[in-house]
């Protein structure tokens, strides 16, 4: 690879380009030999986090005084990401960037102290950071969350669970959503809890997919967190939990649309090399026809993802839009894997095809950041039905 083509987005500009080649190079050196490797072990090797600061990658979009890389818009995380996607496994994206959803509370509402203590250590690679908000009982239903902090003196005593939490096994610092105060959203708070805190266990979970993503259930029996790792006000961290949803979900879109991409170019490249009674098998209509559908959809994704991040990157917050997107996104995924394994026949059902390995984690994409229904129902309210 000598370079990554130069964008067609109208968005995107010589800086933009230069970046992609850099990320693409370092993914290509650093990550994609050895992926199979890191899939088969169920979790990335913490070199990687070091590796990928020295980079320029984890920083991206934090402040260049915490350790960060101050960028002049959205458009640099999603290139990160787009190019992580091209090694086919999205556990890499989830667990390499677990910090993009775990860290932003503290960038946005920590202390000096705080941010100084547990973020610019993991914008450095030095540790990890996992967002904890999901409960057994509870899914998508922030509000209603049950793991309570009580107040003890200068500390909180934490009783409860939480589960499906990405980078859950490694990570060094958990942000944690607790309740803290009556039922409901107004009784939400955010607190750091450090890695072997007494009364702080955890179990890993198998999953169909992202295996090289470790994923926990994590475990809260009279753990004491200080107060001092509460982030913000007491009763506050609804608000910045809703926050990292939008920019989660912008760059859930931005996965979903880059592995839909790659499924395209690798059964595109297949289909050419195919040969099916004397003839390549892109010769046959029904394939044409496939990848002709299969990049329509990619492009109209392509397009509303690029505008939102474009408004994203200008301060607005179009919340419908962006569930919208999320859902555009992810349908198209799981239509277009699909339609790239039936083009590599029992080749695609093989391990070691990439586009096997999309087509197992395309539902974590569409149930990750929100379910795809609960997305549905909040741009709906956001609309005014």
């Amino acid at each position: 690879m000598a370079g990554a083509k130069p964008a067609l987005s109208p968005y995107l500009n010589e800086d933009h380009d230069a970046f992609r080649v850099q990320v693409r190079r370092f993914v290509e050196r650093e990550c994609t030999p050895h992926i199979d490797a890191w899939e088969a072990a169920g979790e990335l090797p913490r070199e990687l986090h070091r590796k990928a600061a020295d980079a320029g990658l984890l920083g991206i979009g934090f402040p260049e005084k915490l350790g960060g890389v101050d960028v002049p818009d959205r458009f640099y995380q999603q290139i990160v990401v787009e190019e992580l996607a091209r090694t086919s496994a999205g556990g890499l994206i989830a667990s390499l960037l677990s910090h993009g959803i775990a860290s932003p509370p503290l960038m946005y509402a920590g202390t000096p102290e705080q941010q100084q203590r547990f973020l610019r250590p993991v914008l450095a690679g030095e540790r990890i950071a996992a967002l904890a908000v999901t409960e057994p009982g509870g899914g998508s239903d922030v509000a209603n969350l049950r793991t309570r902090a009580r107040r003890d003196g200068d500390h909180y005593v934490v009783d409860g669970q939480k589960t499906f939490i990405t980078s859950g096994m490694r990570a060094d610092y958990i942000t944690l959503a607790v309740r803290t105060g009556e039922p409901g959203l107004g009784g939400v708070s955010l607190l750091v809890v450090e890695a072997g805190t007494p009364g702080f266990t955890r179990s890993p979970l198998q999953k169909m997919g992202w295996h090289c993503s470790d994923t926990a259930t994590l475990y809260f029996d009279g753990c004491r967190v200080p107060v001092s790792h509460r982030i913000g006000a007491e009763n506050a961290g609804f608000m910045a939990i809703m926050m990292n949803f939008n920019n989660e979900r912008l760059m859930l879109a931005a996965q979903a649309w880059a592995s839909a991409q790659l499924c395209y170019e690798e059964s595109l490249a297949y289909a050419r090399e195919r040969q099916t009674f004397g003839k390549p098998l892109l010769s046959r209509q029904a394939i044409r026809h496939k990848l002709v559908d299969m990049k329509s959809r990619i492009d109209a994704v392509k397009a509303q993802l690029d505008l939102l991040t474009w408004r994203v990157s200008r301060g607005q917050t179009p919340i419908a839009d962006l569930c919208l997107l999320k859902n555009l996104a992810t349908s198209t995924l799981e239509s277009v894997a699909g339609e790239a394994v039936q083009i590599f026949g029992g080749a695609g059902y093989l391990r070691g095809a990439k586009v096997e390995r999309v087509f197992r984690e395309t539902k974590v994409l569409s149930i990750g950041g929100g379910a795809s229904e609960v997305m549905k129902d909040l741009a709906a309210k956001q609309l005014g039905y």
